[in-house]
């Protein structure tokens, strides 16, 4: 039914990734109704790597509507990373959501044309477009959406992320966690607030910065940011923010993207925006395939979900998917490595990462003998059935 439905569609090729030139015109604004016909035209067109599903509902009843990528759609495969992306988290910020249309219609549109990074980035990875978590507030005023809330923390429970980003407006960097100041709040003063893998948080919030157009000089909006970005609490304190919370209860790594010092830029804004930004989209998305990944198995080469894995001199664990696959996102350098759980004799290896491809480390546990007393590391995330932690939709 969706065949024969028209959008508005790029009026001209679209600059290769080779630096050919060519120009994106004709882009405009998507209401809600045009978003979900954009998404659908994409999946008709590309029917063999993409699937469309819903995660739930907005408060007026609106599907939250996400494109998957995947040689494999529908299906996590042993060791191939999740990643997402999430636009329009605040009604009244809408580049993220005409951009990550912009991204799928490119990707479909270069894997049909045979470009091999692109093939490549969609045969290896299972990608996640989120064009708005907050359908409602675009087409109303922003307000409080719980229900989309929700619906957003029982997707990251579905699905073991290893990274991310969410897609802003109102400036122009790269935001990286923590966002929440860990110090007492002293009025006038902000405070860097640095995870256990500020180091990476740097490099991938660099990564997309330098990769767009002009995030990277430092001037806009009539701010400076050094380099094109920010730790979030450094430049104000913000709880319960969403990159965080990715942070504190799940796998996933994410950052921030503010895009645009206009939070709603006009259509004829659209298309600059688009290839300033586009390279930096699929630069980004490349980095979940750094650091290391592994299956973790037991005796009989059984994979073993909710495994623990530990990196020596980083207080941040990750935990094995429920296919026993892992994924920790490092920087390049030796590592000592460790997989743990109940019940299990923990399994230490020491790894050397470089800077291409993520480097495949595999552990099997044996059984701990029944007098063997264990002292288990518990995984320091939280369960998300159990957080009690809301995201705040606020301003940022």
């Amino acid at each position: 039914m969706w065949l024969g439905l028209n959008i508005v569609w790029l009026g001209a090729l679209l600059m290769g990734l080779n630096g050919t030139v060519a120009w994106a015109s004709d882009i405009q604004h998507h209401r809600y109704e045009e978003l979900v016909r954009a998404l659908f035209v994409v999946q008709s067109e590309c029917p063999y790597i993409t699937r469309i599903y819903s995660i739930g509902r907005s408060v007026e009843g609106r599907h939250l509507y996400v494109l998957e990528f995947s040689d494999n759609p529908g299906i996590h495969e042993a060791m191939e990373p999740e990643f997402k992306y999430v636009g329009n988290m605040h009604g009244n910020e809408v580049l993220g959501r005409e951009l990550l249309i912009q991204l799928s219609q490119f990707l479909c549109e270069e894997y049909r044309a045979g470009n091999q990074r692109i093939t490549r980035l969609i045969h290896d990875t299972r990608t996640h477009i989120l064009p708005t978590m907050n359908p409602d507030g675009y087409e109303v005023a922003a307000k409080q959406v719980e229900m989309e809330t929700l619906a957003v923390i029982k997707w990251m429970q579905n699905y073991n992320f290893v990274l991310s980003a969410n897609l802003h407006g109102g400036a122009v960097v790269a935001n990286y966690p923590f966002d929440k100041s860990r110090d007492p709040r002293i009025r006038g003063k902000t405070t860097y607030a640095a995870t256990p893998d500020d180091k990476i948080f740097k490099k991938l919030a660099r990564t997309y910065s330098y990769a767009h157009s002009w995030m990277h000089k430092g001037w806009n909006c009539g701010d400076f940011f050094d380099e094109g970005i920010t730790n979030g609490a450094s430049w104000y304190s913000l709880s319960k923010g969403m990159q965080d919370f990715n942070y504190l209860y799940t796998n996933c790594f994410e950052i921030t993207l503010e895009l645009s010092c206009d939070k709603f830029p006009p259509a004829s804004a659209l298309s600059r925006e688009w290839l300033g930004n586009r390279e930096a989209l699929i630069s980004y998305l490349e980095q979940v395939h750094h650091g290391i990944k592994g299956m973790v198995y037991d005796n009989n080469n059984n994979p073993i979900g909710n495994a623990e894995i530990s990196v020596a001199g980083i207080n941040h664990d990750v935990t094995t998917g429920v296919d026993g696959d892992y994924f920790r996102l490092l920087l390049p350098g030796t590592y000592t490595v460790t997989a743990s759980t109940s019940g299990y004799l923990p399994s230490t290896s020491t790894v050397t990462v470089g800077p291409a491809e993520a480097i495949q480390l595999h552990f099997y546990l044996k059984v701990a003998p029944k007098d063997t007393n264990l002292t288990q590391t518990h995984h320091n995330k939280k369960n998300l059935s159990s957080a009690k932690v809301p995201l705040n939709l606020g301003p940022r």
